[in-house]
């Protein structure tokens, strides 16, 4: 056919990529002879001197241990130790605290940045219900292992109304109750006067007692629970004597300001400027297997029988004669129906990107960046199978607001793709996992279906944490490449004009890196392949430069970062001599009209880290995880390409914007203030690690670098500065009142814990 004949002319001058591909396992691989002998050299070697004890503790930052200096290079003089500290940040000495003895009770001596990408406190019961779906939590013996690692059993305790209000009353005014569904039978209050008086902790008196959400929007959909409720609230004294509680509405005419009763008391589609809203009925629909996959189940039959034919070709190569080859190639039938033409992408150096982040990739700290500059946002990771099960949480990620549906600023003599229509972009992505094609290919589908504001979806292909890559989705698809691309061809058949993207790292392994064979599969696919089917479909790939066993222990290697984007460079320009010929291939199977995007991620710490990897790199674009945990102001830094020395009271500005975005989106009762003191502890244990450029001795500054105890220039620097959780909690107070006697506070670390006293 035309169309198979176009791709296959298009697929078949890439032999050579693939060749420069597998060199780079030479570059950054040693030898199997090579390694076992580094084993038995380490395996010989006598114990360190005490000199060498010395130097291997205060070596030089960058400086190899193994390349400390011997005796023998002296001329037999014990060699000179440099007394800088490895990865300790200059701070200046006039701002340097000397401390004395154990550290004050609170602190958190912890630099484990896992929890950047783990899936822990908030969703830990979740996780155990996804590992049951996939084949998890066996019955008897192995139900009763307890799971270890240091956030199991993280918990921020039980916070609730003395007495909980019931929601035909929260949004009615005194007089014109709902009818409770329950009636006699229902448990919750009724009565509001008493509720008011003795079922809720006291209004919170910060701005003025004025509700953020009220002031921003004329309506408050948390009713009478709201902490700040007597500031949209009113007493109202009618002909007959009686005194009637209020709910003020903005938008309605003065004196006739009452709010109208609502059904629910937080229904999301309620809130404005949110999108990307499910409706509840399509989740429960998904969640009694009443949803219609009728066109999924057809490709993913297909799939499945086109991988048993690919298994069947490979055992049968090395004994069968060619006749029988051509048998079984005959039995290869194209798909059902081809994929969309895709709305096409932009990633250029004005466009960097927030990564995904697991916990505090929420919608409040989201929409911050993008105040702030950042051009692209992602959803935290959802995971595939509990979102075609119709599971509440996983949708909700989802949740994007009004400014990530706008399209990124990007300059006008950018060197855009052609057919991309700016128009149309927008600045919100998901990222999804998923460990089998069929899962993958399904959340595709309803993404397209329900989720109508993405500009594209994401396929995390580097989650390390142990849950998701022992049940084989994250990086444990770094090692299984055919069920990669199956995957990624078939969510590209289904997400509709939705672009798919993938995310990975350089490999499982320190010393064996497979992202550049990865990268293959997804640019060209595999050989068997690319000349029937064409490319998979893959228009953006993410690389972390590191593998899952070195977590973050390492810096990342962006040398591996650059030999991959020549690769990829490599790519783009065969497609682009291939679109001046008359053998085009069929624009359905050329994601972003033949043009691969490639962005790099890992230690971007400063506008001089982003603009040095663009430039020697020859990535597209940055995204950019830690660096904005620590600093959301880095993408302002990257706008303005300058050091930005934010004052304490810009920094404290910052998290307020966050608490009431926080309220804004989760809600201002009593349930929303714990969220979000929550979500503000847990970044608080990140924006402490911030160093005002002003008390550095040096730049740029490395993210990498903890500061010793040091004292900021005012009081309220000092206290942002503090690694110590009930520090942090001081702030919180600052903006959202004491915490509820119920309320826990765990930090990463199980033995620091905090309880509210009652």
């Amino acid at each position: 056919m035309a169309d198979t004949n176009g791709s296959a002319q298009g697929e078949q001058p890439h032999a050579d990529l693939a060749q420069d591909a597998s060199n780079l396992t030479s570059q950054h691989a040693p030898p199997a002879e090579d390694e076992r002998a580094a084993k038995r050299q380490k395996t010989n070697d006598t114990e360190p001197s005490a000199a060498a004890d010395l130097t291997m503790k205060d070596s030089v930052p960058g400086q190899d241990l193994h390349d400390a200096p011997s005796k023998q290079e002296n001329n037999g003089e014990a060699p000179k130790v440099d007394n800088r500290k490895t990865n300790v940040a200059p701070v200046k000495k006039e701002y340097i605290i000397e401390r004395t003895g154990a550290p004050p009770a609170g602190t958190t001596a912890s630099n484990d940045d896992d929890e950047a990408e783990g899936r822990t406190d908030t969703r830990h019961a979740r996780d155990s219900r996804d590992d049951r779906d996939n084949g998890g939590g066996k019955k008897g013996k192995d139900k009763k292992k307890a799971k270890g690692g240091q956030n199991t059993e993280r918990s921020f305790g039980y916070v609730a109304d003395a007495i909980r209000l019931c929601n035909s009353r929260a949004m009615s005014n005194e007089f014109s109750p709902r009818e409770c569904k329950f009636g006699d039978r229902c448990k919750m209050g009724h009565d509001l006067r008493k509720y008011l008086e003795e079922g809720r902790r006291e209004d919170v008196t910060i701005w003025d007692g004025q509700c953020p959400v009220y002031a921003a929007h004329g309506k408050c959909p948390s009713g009478w629970k709201c902490r700040f409720v007597k500031s949209h609230m009113r007493e109202v004294e009618h002909d007959d004597g009686r005194k009637e509680l209020c709910l003020l509405d903005n938008d309605a005419p003065p004196g006739e300001g009452e709010a109208k009763a609502k059904d629910e008391q937080t229904n999301d589609e309620q809130r404005p400027a949110v999108y990307n809203v499910v409706d509840m009925q399509i989740k429960t629909d998904l969640n009694r297997k009443r949803t219609d996959f009728k066109q999924a189940d057809q490709y993913i039959q297909w799939l499945n029988q086109q991988s048993k034919t690919t298994d069947e070709y490979h055992q049968a190569r090395r004994d069968a004669t060619e006749e029988d080859l051509q048998a079984i190639r005959a039995q290869f039938v194209d798909p059902p129906f081809k994929p969309s033409e895709k709305r096409r992408l932009y990633f250029g150096p004005e466009t960097p990107a927030l990564a995904p982040l697991t916990t505090q990739g929420n919608l409040p700290f989201r929409r911050l960046c993008v105040e702030l500059g950042a051009q692209l946002t992602y959803s935290e990771m959802a995971m595939g199978m509990p979102m075609i099960q119709g599971y509440k949480a996983d949708w909700t990620l989802l949740k994007a607001h009004e400014s990530e549906i706008a399209p990124p600023t990007i300059s006008p003599t950018a060197n855009i793709v052609h057919d991309y229509d700016h128009a149309r972009d927008l600045r919100f992505g998901a990222q999804v996992s998923a460990n089998q094609p069929w899962i993958a290919t399904k959340v595709a589908d309803v993404l397209h279906r329900f989720v109508p504001h993405l500009r594209l979806i994401d396929l995390n292909c580097g989650c390390p944490i142990d849950m998701i890559y022992k049940n084989g989705a994250g990086s444990a698809l770094l090692e299984s490449h055919g069920k990669l691309e199956r995957m990624i061809r078939g969510m590209n058949a289904l997400s509709g004009e939705i672009p798919i993207t993938a995310k990975i790292r350089t490999g499982v392994r320190n010393n064996r890196p497979t992202a550049h064979q990865v990268i293959e599969k997804l640019a060209f696919g595999s050989r068997d392949q690319r000349d029937r089917l064409g490319a998979p479909g893959c228009a953006a790939i993410t690389l972390h430069g590191r593998s899952r066993e070195q977590r973050y222990t390492k810096k990342a290697d962006w040398s591996f970062i650059a030999d991959c984007a020549a690769l990829i460079k490599g790519y783009n320009d065969k497609k682009d001599s291939l679109t001046d010929t008359a053998a085009e291939p069929d624009p359905s199977t050329l994601a972003n009209g033949g043009h691969l995007y490639f962005l790099g991620n890992g230690d971007c710490y400063s506008h001089e880290d982003y603009h040095q990897h663009i430039a020697d790199a020859g990535v597209d674009s940055v995204m950019i995880g830690r660096g904005a945990l620590i600093k959301p102001w880095l993408f302002e830094e990257i706008e303005k390409g300058q050091y930005l020395d934010k004052s304490s009271t810009e920094r404290l500005g910052y998290i307020e914007k966050f608490v009431k975005y926080g309220l804004d989106a989760w809600g201002s009762d009593e349930l929303g203030i714990q969220f979000t003191r929550r979500f503000l502890l847990e970044w608080l244990s990140f924006t402490h690690r911030y160093i005002p450029v002003g008390l550095l001795e040096r730049l740029p500054p490395d993210l990498n670098d903890r500061p010793p105890a040091y004292k900021g220039r005012d009081e309220l620097e000092t206290l942002m500065a503090s690694n110590n959780y009930l520090d942090w909690i001081k702030i919180t107070e600052m903006f959202l009142g004491p915490v509820h006697p119920g309320f826990k506070f765990q930090p990463k670390h199980k033995s620091n814990a905090y309880e509210a006293e009652g």
